[in-house]
């Protein structure tokens, strides 16, 4: 094993939602060191201009460099569709990988009659990365595309389930999966949502309870993991040893409130002083 597979593997989000990728590699690759970065002193990333979500976005992932790490992982639909070119240019030979293209790849193979619903940030939805993934990879695809915009502040609240986040997940979706014909008349009901946005997998069974059990749901964490296990082994960058990875969490604002909806997002206690804070 050379000693660049000794680095850790960099994680950036621009807030708690990347901690989902986060979750799903730790439980695919647990001998591996993590390194995760939530610009939360910007979030949200999802409601500004594609430049800003770019400068943003450098200013992260120089910073993981900066610090050694071994891959990139842009563990933020919204960084991955605005800013992944730019990332893979500025620091190549360095792996980069995002999110968008494992999650589009799930849906793709999920979905049964090709009809498939992308719910994500606005920037992610007005960008078109995931329709533009899915067609790609399935061009009879049918891709409609729904920005979900309060439910990051809902998953950052632990606000997951329950009366109020059914009705605005109803607010936002039932025009498609209540009365599909509705949005499309002559295309078939959709049969799969793809969650695209890294917070929304906190929603999910209050998402179910909305468009109904025979919907599926693909949340791209998962996939994501399994595509970065497989990039590293191609270039030789896997970890081969018994030893569990370390964990670093690094945040732009309030480490308290970072701990505190970390947790809820990695399903484990997450203590304040297992964070740390850092200027961009």
């Amino acid at each position: 094993m050379n000693d660049a597979a000794l680095k850790p593997i960099g994680l950036f989000d621009s807030g708690m939602g990347g901690l989902t990728v986060f979750k799903a590699l730790a439980q695919r690759l647990p001998e591996e060191d993590l390194l995760y970065l939530g610009d939360t002193a910007r979030l949200p990333y999802g409601t500004k201009g594609r430049d800003t979500i770019i400068r943003y976005t450098l200013k992260a992932a120089q910073h993981l460099v900066d610090l050694g790490v071994k891959m990139l992982v842009v563990a933020c639909n919204t960084a991955t569709s605005a800013a992944l070119p730019t990332l893979r240019e500025h620091f190549a030979p360095l792996p980069v990988m995002g999110v968008v293209e494992p999650g589009a790849r799930a849906a793709t193979t999920t979905s049964r009659n090709g009809h498939i619903v992308v719910i994500a940030t606005e920037a992610t939805i007005t960008g078109g990365a995931y329709q533009q993934a899915i067609t790609r990879i399935r061009p009879d695809a049918i891709v409609t595309g729904r920005a979900c915009t309060l439910f990051v502040p809902l998953a950052e609240e632990g606000w997951m389930d329950g009366p109020l986040v059914e009705g605005i997940a109803r607010r936002y979706l039932g025009d498609i999966f209540n009365t599909p014909g509705q949005t499309m008349p002559h295309a078939p009901a959709p049969d799969t949502l793809l969650l695209g946005c890294t917070h929304f997998p906190l929603l999910q069974g209050a998402l179910q309870n909305v468009v109904g059990a025979k919907v599926h749901i693909v949340d791209s964490a998962a996939t994501t993991a399994k595509d970065i296990a497989q990039e590293l082994q191609r270039v030789h960058l896997l970890r081969h040893n018994d030893t569990p990875g370390k964990y670093t969490f690094l945040t732009t604002d309030n480490t308290a409130r970072f701990a505190k909806t970390g947790s809820i997002f990695l399903g484990r206690h997450l203590n304040e002083n297992e964070v740390s804070l850092v200027d961009l």
